[in-house]
């Protein structure tokens, strides 16, 4: 099944974009791009959202090589050039196996790699650290946290956090608890936040080096506790960085103090999957088949391409143009572009 990047304008003026990603989800824009203009065949483009937040959506966005296929697109970022950044678990049809595909700002490709992370691709962060850019990436099927150079060139690797008391060996010195980490999280003082999303619930916190300095979290639904934490952002919106959860399985959002202390919860979302800042608002792709803007209290904006709650069960496994148009299915990864 193909998954696609989405974007669009919210102002042609200020010539900005949204890309999101998702296990077979609609797609995006390589700017400038005019509200209203005829695609090919001469019809509109479907146009989502309301006034200041009114997008068109150009779907599946982006030169893809006849020998690579997407699998499901889980993770979406931009460099300084401009260049976007698709992590994808590789269809199985694929010729070339792939994860990593990026594409220039009008969409041409322009390489790939990664065939290790193949069928665990999903989260993806980007950062400049001094005068250089690096990638984090998580792969849910190796349980893997990796630091690499836009190129593909490991750094470093976290593995099981057998540091942390949640997530101890057992006597036979494996693994004694689930652990499959989904997204990460950058702070400014270089600390790094892992969501085990896919495993057991809790946020596993490093230094810049890697190593370990506490966990928190786990599976509950009180305050503290996570279900299935799929994406998260030191959110730097406010008087002081806040770590921002996409609590997806008890559908909320839950703020935490960088030292892992519950603060607040928030409502309004069906499913949050991760998250992207751009002056205030915050884009929240949503698995149950729509992409949300937040405002800086984290209040709904505006719901975009929502397709209904429950359509994507059936939709991700049906054929590509089965896809209704301007609509989502079910999006893991957002952001707005330069």
């Amino acid at each position: 099944m193909s998954d696609s990047p989405v974007s669009g304008t919210a102002s042609v003026s200020r010539r900005r974009f949204l890309h999101a990603v998702g296990a077979a989800g609609v797609a995006a824009a390589g700017g400038p791009v005019i509200l209203h203009a005829a695609n090919k065949s001469g019809s509109k483009r479907p146009v989502v959202g309301t006034g200041a937040h009114t997008f068109e959506v150009y779907h599946d966005w982006g030169e893809l090589p006849a020998a690579i296929q997407y699998g499901n697109t889980h993770g979406v970022c931009e460099d300084a050039q401009g260049q976007i950044y698709i992590h994808h678990t590789v269809n199985a049809t694929s010729e070339r196996h792939d994860s990593m595909v990026v594409f220039d700002r009008q969409g041409r490709f322009v390489k790939s790699w990664g065939r290790e992370f193949e069928g665990g691709a999903h989260g993806l962060h980007i950062r400049k650290e001094g005068s250089r850019e690096f990638l984090y990436l998580c792969d849910t099927k190796r349980a893997l946290v990796v630091k690499a150079t836009p190129d593909g060139e490991v750094v470093w690797t976290l593995g099981y956090p057998k540091e942390s008391p949640p997530y101890l060996l057992d006597a036979d010195g494996k693994p004694a608890t689930k652990y499959s980490p989904t997204n990460v999280a950058i702070a400014s003082n270089g600390d790094v936040y892992v969501a085990d999303g896919y495993g057991s619930s809790y946020i596993t916190q490093y230094d810049q080096h890697g190593a370990f300095i506490r966990t928190f979290g786990g599976k509950g639904k009180d305050a503290g506790q996570l279900d299935c934490p799929h994406g998260l952002i030191v959110d730097e919106r406010g008087k002081e960085p806040v770590l921002l959860v996409a609590d997806r399985g008890n559908r909320r959002l839950q703020t935490f103090s960088l030292d892992g202390k519950h603060l607040a919860f928030y409502e309004g979302t069906n499913a949050p999957c991760h998250f992207h800042p751009y002056k205030g608002v915050m884009v929240v792709p949503d698995l149950f088949a729509r992409v949300t803007l937040v405002d800086q209290a984290n209040a709904p904006i505006v719901h975009l391409g929502d397709n209904g709650i429950d359509s994507w069960k059936e939709l991700r496994k049906g054929p590509r143009e089965a896809f209704p148009a301007g609509k989502f299915v079910c999006p893991h990864g957002a952001m707005f572009d330069h």
